[in-house]
């Protein structure tokens, strides 16, 4: 019963630690709607409704490169990657089919985020991946709206962050959704934005 409980302890403090580090990925997306001439709208900070858990002793988060130039010329390469959309078999993890690539960043490690838009609902999203992934997933936060699907073994010593899939409710708070830095792209805003992090490719979860 301790051996249970002390796990239950572990898993909360993993999600406190690595959901603050999703969170700021969904943030980063917001350099390419900048780059589009358009300014998303600041994500809701969290309501405090998740159940508290203890805090980490060590907070890690991944480097957070410096922002884009305000000098015209195309978007830059190394950190936001809007180009070359993904698909679920380079990425080894399923794509919502009406998802759109918005851009990828570096996650360290050899991983990368991979961001993508969708005009679904955020309730529809998570059903379609319990469906495809097999698992119920976790609601880590309640405001936002956030659920995590983490898909194979973390490991501290080569992974930057948890393989796995992310989902956020964008329209949580009365917001109008996530802008499409597309310039005259359909939608306008995305309801739902999905995180997707493979695992680096000489620990590829096998499928």
């Amino acid at each position: 019963m301790d051996a249970r409980r002390r796990r239950k302890v572990e898993v909360g403090d993993f999600y406190n630690r690595d959901m603050r580090a999703a969170l700021l990925a969904l943030t980063l997306t917001g350099i390419t709607a900048t780059l589009h001439g358009q300014t998303p709208r600041p994500i809701p900070q969290p309501g405090g409704s998740r159940p508290s858990q203890p805090p980490p002793a060590t907070v890690t988060q991944p480097p957070v490169a410096p922002p884009a130039s305000t000098a015209p010329g195309p978007a830059p390469a190394a950190n936001g990657q809007a180009t070359g959309a993904p698909s679920a078999a380079t990425l080894g993890l399923p794509v919502y089919p009406t998802a759109q690539f918005i851009a990828s960043y570096d996650a360290g490690r050899g991983q990368r985020y991979y961001l993508f838009g969708t005009a679904a609902a955020y309730a529809e999203v998570v059903a379609f991946y319990r469906t495809q992934l097999k698992d119920k997933g976790d609601v880590i936060y309640e405001q936002p709206p956030t659920h995590m699907f983490q898909v194979g073994k973390f490991r501290d010593d080569s992974m930057a962050f948890p393989p796995g899939v992310t989902i956020k409710d964008w329209t949580w708070g009365g917001s109008q959704g996530y802008p499409n830095p597309k310039l005259g792209g359909e939608p306008t805003r995305f309801p739902s934005v999905i995180m997707i992090v493979p695992a680096p490719p000489a620990v590829a979860p096998a499928r």
